[in-house]
């Protein structure tokens, strides 16, 4: 509910997990806030429980470590931002009140946000039919893809202007509209959606790491 979430890859096959519980408020509101976690072979499930009826004044941000290699089947959080660096898979991250933020990652992720930015930098985009979609309403997104993606871009502003770096495939029916733009990246591929209201999209050419 409260709390910003933020992940990193490691070489290891196990995850690590660190929680931090503070309050501004009764300092015995700490002890009604748990974190709970499920694990088996494949997967692991964490999961903040705050009491129910009363609200209560508690933050809990969260340090994990897991697997280069993984997917992020759900990061959530309302007021918050998400951090993710050094993984290699997909993921879905949302948040009501914070940006979302991933680096030095490769493969499809989807990201969520109401009142914040997205910023999504990939060295790798990997293929998918699935479509992959940044969202936010008050906050700009940007997107970094290597000069070799290949993908089929939609993006639309409301108020905000759109901008790419990346080449275009010539002689194709890309179309840009006023704050409305499609074009096919490479050879074209998946989806890749940009949307939001208010702020700014851009599409930016991403640098391998050295």
């Amino acid at each position: 509910m409260n709390g910003s979430i933020q992940i990193e890859g490691w070489e290891r096959d196990e995850v690590e997990i660190r929680a931090e519980k503070s309050t501004s408020g009764d300092q015995t509101d700490l002890d009604r806030v748990f974190i709970e976690v499920e694990s088996d072979a494949s997967r692991v499930s964490v999961q903040t429980r705050y009491p129910h009826g009363a609200g209560v004044d508690v933050k809990v941000e969260y340090h994990i470590l897991v697997p280069y290699r993984v997917m992020l089947t759900n990061v959530a959080t309302v007021n918050g931002s998400v951090i993710v660096s050094g993984i290699s898979g997909a993921g879905q991250l949302h948040s009501v009140n914070g940006n979302l933020d991933i680096t030095e990652s490769s493969g499809r992720f989807s990201a969520r946000t109401m009142n914040g930015n997205i910023r999504l930098k990939l060295l790798e985009l990997t293929p998918g039919d699935a479509p992959m979609r940044l969202e936010t309403v008050n906050g700009s997104v940007v997107l970094g893809l290597p000069k070799d993606a290949r993908a089929d871009l939609y993006a639309h502003s409301t108020n905000g202007e759109l901008h790419t770096e990346l080449p275009v495939r010539a002689g194709n029916a890309n179309e840009s509209r006023g704050r409305q733009l499609h074009v096919t990246l490479g050879s074209g591929g998946g989806p890749v959606i940009l949307r939001n209201v208010n702020g700014g999209i851009w599409v930016v050419r991403e640098q391998p790491s050295v």
